[in-house]
This record gives structure tokens, sequence and C-alpha cells, in this order.
């Protein structure tokens, strides 16, 4: 095992209690001479620094610096007294341990406090006991307690062995912090990781080694679904180095099949090199009907035809679009999308004695142990998860086939570390794809240009009357949720590819197109978007939006409009023409998912009649009372805009012919570059009194549909398909 996972093993290792609630763990420190544990999260060592666990999967959010700040604010602490170290993957211990749906600030935005005051609690009692004085009289603040009338004044290290024994107190009950006294909450911090990473230290499941590791690559077929027929690995077996090929089921066909074989050596050069002596034989013939080509054709059958399914239906739209001064029709549609990490999905795992060891780099390491727990016929508890550090995920690692799949040969290699690794092609044809979709819009107009009707037919994948992962759509989609007359029809096609969330998961698609359609229909009313959404939204009340889930506030909606207009001085998409003549315009969107609210502008050029280039986006946000630390929420928020850019405007598609992807590497499935990038991303917060929530994804939405529009502005051509291309 490599020194840095040594460390961070143990480290990781004594953070983790035997309780079942954090809190009330104690943990031997034997290996760690003068570090106290006062909970799962927290230890003090001698020198007074403090050594705070962050329990959730860093995929490049910063979440691994965000969480220990609440424990760290409400401890009373200095920020350079902090040391920061990744917890094992243990849900009985620390909770929700995820990196998915905006979640993690809602989720432990108060918990986390929780903690952290808790801990300051026992430290004061400790020290109340021994100075003999009340708790109340005594004061702390960057890692020390002070008694006021005595003028005492000591390390929280001199009292965290008494602070260990005292009770834990109630952390529904235990006092936090007014905002207003905080020193670290809403003060920029950089990423605990920042510097290893510019420095290429090991910190990603890729980078994983130890002695005596065997490396695994995957062979897997061509169309997706196919399983084995027959194979003969002898050939493979024959070569220097190849130690096995064990069949092993990827977790997405029948338990009694398999899917992959994974041919494993003593370097992965060598096992990689082997996969084209493995004779293989696929059941595939039900996978080669599927192609893009066929799904095309399919959509237009279906808008022929009519929805199959009626998913929201509003008093009666077609008697509302007889009656209208005007109606606007239009087809829109988007891609499969794959999710294009730069680091390629890759685990490694241990067997032992008949229990498993895996270092993950997941999104949801819980999920995984779940998961692999029922493929091996074992015990969750007998599933030991390292959480390393995550190069991109966007949702693809929400899906824990590489750990199942590991676990499996660890197993067929009793004793011996193993590290299965997909290459870029294996990773691009073999991913968990954003499935494509397919619109029909109809509006309607009064004569005074007000939006009266509204009716959507969606097209996209299920089967049995349901969509697939990520093919869902809301009901209460915007507009649909406050006209009286709309509604929403869905056809399911059927597809041979695995689909999963990607990044602001049915936002990135859904936004561009009802947002592209109602820019169309602020056309047609002679008006612009923003002041059509406003009209719509009308007065600031709760909307609904899917039930059990977060309300959309048309209040909140608005101001955020308001912002980004304010700030990109918007008065339309005009702009005067560029240097040479280049075309300039702007373009809007809005968006409201993941409880939070962004409208975004774009500014664009079009140079040589064709070549789109954005010169600058605006991004105005509400994510509630409290931005936890400023840099990252800005870095968010530009990366996302990078992202959503990078769907509409390089060329990211997913294509298939015969059940077979045809991408095999970044030429293929492009990822927006440097020189592709806005020279400006400008970011405004406006804070209100609702709780904070998460930033990973709801200001990528609005970006898309605001690029579209601004293309339209400029040249007078809608786009109406992904990805964006100029005729």
């Amino acid at each position: 095992m490599s020194a840095v996972l040594d460390r961070r093993g143990f480290i990781a290792a004594s953070l983790a209690g035997a309780g079942a609630l954090a809190f009330e763990a104690r943990i031997s420190l034997a290996d760690t001479p003068g570090a106290v544990p006062l909970n799962a999260f927290i230890r003090i060592a001698a020198d007074n620094k403090v050594i705070i666990g962050s329990k959730n999967p860093e995929i490049g959010q910063g979440i691994r610096t965000m969480l220990p700040m609440l424990i760290a604010e409400e401890l009373d602490l200095s920020w350079d007294q902090v040391v920061i170290e990744p917890t094992l993957a243990n849900d009985k211990i620390y909770g929700v341990q995820s990196a998915g749906g905006s979640n993690s600030t809602p989720n432990n935005w108060l918990p986390m406090r929780q903690v952290g005051a808790a801990a300051r609690a026992m430290i004061l009692s400790a020290a109340a006991r021994e100075w003999g004085v009340e708790a109340a009289s005594l004061t702390t603040a960057t890692g020390k307690v002070s008694h006021g009338p005595s003028g005492r004044s000591a390390p929280y290290a001199a009292f965290a062995r008494g602070a260990a024994s005292e009770p834990a107190p109630d952390l529904a009950k235990v006092a936090l912090k007014d905002p207003s006294r905080f020193t670290i909450i809403g003060r920029s911090k950089i990423n605990v990781d920042t510097v290893a990473i510019t420095q290429g230290k090991p910190l990603f499941g890729i980078d994983v080694d130890m002695p005596g590791l065997l490396h695994g690559a995957i062979i897997k077929a061509p169309a997706h679904g196919a399983t084995i027929a027959s194979h003969d690995p002898a050939a493979a077996l024959g070569r220097k180095g190849v130690i096995a090929v064990v069949p092993v089921n990827s977790n997405s066909v029948a338990p009694n099949k398999f899917d992959t074989l994974v041919v494993v050596a003593d370097s992965w050069w060598t096992a990689k090199n082997a996969r084209e002596a493995v004779k293989v034989t696929w059941d595939d013939a039900e996978q080669a009907g599927f192609s893009t080509e066929a799904y095309d054709k399919g959509a237009a059958a279906a808008f022929a035809a009519g929805p199959q399914i009626a998913h929201a239906k509003n008093g009666d739209v077609a008697k509302a679009l007889a009656g209208a001064a005007k109606t606007i029709t239009a087809d829109y549609s988007y891609p499969f999308l794959a999710h294009g990490t730069l680091e390629p999905q890759n685990c490694t795992g241990r067997w032992v004695d008949g229990k498993l060891e895996i270092w993950a780099p997941s999104q949801a390491p819980n999920n995984g142990r779940n998961d692999t727990a029922a493929m091996l016929g074992i015990k969750g508890e007998d599933i030991t998860i390292h959480q390393t550090r995550i190069g991109g995920g966007f949702g693809r690692r929400l899906i824990n086939d590489y750990m199942v799949m590991v676990a499996q040969v660890a197993k067929a290699m009793p004793g011996r570390p193993v590290k299965i690794l997909f290459d870029r092609t294996d990773d691009l044809r073999h991913d968990y794809y954003r499935p494509a979709g397919w619109h029909r819009f109809t509006a309607g107009l009064d004569a005074k240009g007000d939006l009266i009707a509204f009716k959507d037919h969606f097209v996209s994948f299920g089967k049995d009357g349901k969509p697939i992962r990520a093919a869902e759509m809301s009901p209460f989609e915007f507009p649909v949720n406050v006209l009286a007359d709309s509604e929403i029809g869905i056809t399911y096609l059927p597809t041979n590819l695995a689909t999963g969330w990607l990044r602001a998961p049915t936002s990135n698609a859904i936004s561009f197109v009802y947002q592209s359609f109602m820019d169309e229909i602020a056309q047609a009313a002679g008006i612009d978007l923003p002041e059509l959404m406003r009209r719509t939204l009308g007065a600031p009340r709760d909307l609904p939006v899917v039930p059990g889930r977060p309300v959309l506030n048309s209040g909140r909606a608005r101001a955020v409009i308001d912002g980004v207009c304010k700030m990109a001085n918007w008065q339309g998409g005009k702009l005067a023409p560029g240097p040479k003549g280049e075309k300039r315009g702007r373009g809007f969107g809005f968006y409201f998912s993941h409880r939070g609210y962004f409208a975004e502008v774009v500014d664009v050029t079009i140079t040589d009649g064709t070549n789109v280039r954005v010169d600058k986006v605006w991004a105005c946000g509400d994510i509630g009372s409290q931005i936890i630390n400023p840099i990252n929420a800005r870095h968010q928020v530009q990366g996302a805009v990078n992202e959503g850019l990078g769907q509409g405007m390089v060329e990211q598609k997913i294509e298939q012919v015969k059940g077979v992807v045809q991408a095999e590497s970044f030429g293929d499935f492009p990822l927006i570059r440097i020189e592709q990038a806005p020279r400006e991303i400008a970011v405004q917060f406006l804070k209100t009194d609702y709780p904070p929530t998460g930033l990973g994804e709801p200001s990528l939405p609005p970006v898309i549909p605001a690029l579209a529009n601004a293309i339209f502005a400029t040249t007078g051509q809608r786009l109406r398909q992904l990805p964006l291309k100029l005729a």
C-alpha cells in the first residue's frame, strides 16, 4: 500500500467508531499518542491541532473542505489549526455519504454544525470541572478556553481527555452560533487538496498502489446488454504476466449471466494487450436493432401517432389553442450524452478471509456496498470502503458497476489486491448515458400577447409505460404548472443502452428545450424572454414542482431574473457589431432545479458565418441564506457554466449503430477546451431567508438555452437540436 493510502486509511479507521451514532463513538488511538477523539468526526492532538473527518465523496465540488468548515465554525477553531482527513464510507456511523443531487449542503448544514457545537460544549464542561468554575463563565475562541474573571486561558488540548469522558449532549438541543458571529463560514477557504493536486500527488482512485497489486482490464460486448455465450481464455493465459481471465456480472444483467471478462495480469498494460487473445462469443442478437437512426424514426412516428401517456393535463388546452390569437409550434431534440470523466472508471479490492476491502472513487459508496454484498452473498459489514478523491463524476459514479466487478475478481484472487481500470474507449462505450429526448411544443397567445395555453409531446425512453433511469420528467414543468390550460403527453421508446443521471439530471436537457421555446413565444409576443418570464410567473407565491419536493417560489425566480438583467445591463438580445463586422448578440435563460434559482445571460460573437465564440456569461443565483465557502461557490458556478456550454457547442453526442456506441475517445466526444471557454463568467448570489442549498447542479441548466437564444438573437437562426450548429 502506498504511504499516502496508509496514512489516510489509518486515520479514517481511527475516526470511525463502533457506535451507531457518530457522536457517541469512542475510538482507540493506540497508534496516535496524544490525540483524543471526541466523536467520530473530531480528534484533538497534543499540539492543539484538530483533525476533522470529512465524510462525503470529493468529486471536485469542494465538499471535503466545506463540511469541516461547518464543524470548525461551531467548535470555535482557527482554520489554520484544522487538519482534514476523509472518513471511511460507513453510513451507520456518518449518515448519508453521497455526492449527488446537490444534497450535501441541505443534508449537512445543521448536523455538521451540531457535531462541532456539541464537542465545544464537552470541552467547556471539562474546563469548568477542572478549574472549578461555571461553564457559563467560560468563553472560547481560536481553539482556546478562557475564563475572564481569573484571566486563565488554555488550549483545547489541555481539556481533551476530560472532554472525551463528558456525556455527549443532545445534538438537537445544543446551542448554535448566530450567523453574525461566524468567523469561518462565509470566508473563502482554499480546497484542502489543492496543493497536493498541483504537485501531482496520489489522491485519486486511479493512483492506488500497494505491494503485490494485480491489474485487470475489461472485455465487454460491443453491443450494450449482451452477455457471454462462450469464451476461451487459453491464448491469453499463455502470455507472460497474465494470471487469470475472470467472468463477472456488472450488475446490469440477470444474476446468472456474465457480461464482462476481466483479464488479470501483473501490469495493466499486459492485461490490456492480452484482451485481444481472448476468444469470446456474445449473446447479442436482441441488441443489433437499436441505433440512433432508428430512435429518430421512432420519435417521428410517435409525433405522428400522438402521446401514449397523459402525463399532465390542466383545463382544455385544445379549446384554448383554438381560441388563441396566435399559436406557435416547434420541435426540439437532444442526444444521448456520456459523462466523459477525465479519470476513467476504476476500483481496487482485496479479499482476505471472507472479508473485502475496497478503495473506491464512488459518488455513492454505501450503495456500492449494498450492491457488492448482494452480488457476493456476504454481509455489508464485511466490506470496508476507503473513499478516494474522484477525478470527475457528473453522476457516472453514482452507478457502482466497477465496485461490483472488482469485488468478484478480488474474491477469485484471495489475498491479492487487484485494480480494474477502464481505458477511454471502455469508458465512453460502456457508460450509463443521459437519455436522448424529443419535444413537440405548441403554445397559444391571447390578443395582449399573454401566454394562455401550452402543450408538449415528450418522447424519450422507457419500458412498460414508465421512464428508464434519467428519462423522467416533472408533470409540473414551468409554465405547465402556472397555466389553466396546459398538458404534457409522453411516448416511451425502447433502447438497449444503460442510462444514468448526468449533472443536473433531466434539467440539463429540459431547460434547453423549454427556455428556448419560451424565447420563441416571447418573440411572437413582441417582448423579450425576461419580460415573458415575469408576466408568466406572476405575483410572488409558491408553485408546485413535484409532490414532496421543494416548491418553486415565483418571487425568488423573478429576483434572479431581475438580478442578472441588472448585472448584464440587459436591453434585449441585440448588440452592436464587433470589429471587422463580426456579429454579436446575447441570450437569456432561467431555470429552477435542486432547490436553486439561476438566471444567466450569454454574450456571443459569430465569426466566419458559423463559428460561435462565447465572450461573457453573467450568472445570478439564489441558493438561500448563506454562501459557506465563497471562492468554491463561485468556482462551482463557473465550472457548471463551462460544462453546460460544452453540451451546447462542442459536438457532444453519443451515436449508436446496430446496438454499438461509436465514440472511442475525446476526439469523438469532445470536452470544451480552454480557448472555447468564455473569457469571463461573472457570478452574483442573492441571499434570502431560506436554508442554504447545494450548488453542484442548479447553475448548469440555464446556460444552454441562454447560448441558443444568443445565437438566434445574433443570426436569426433558431437552433432546436443539441449540439447547436449553425448552417
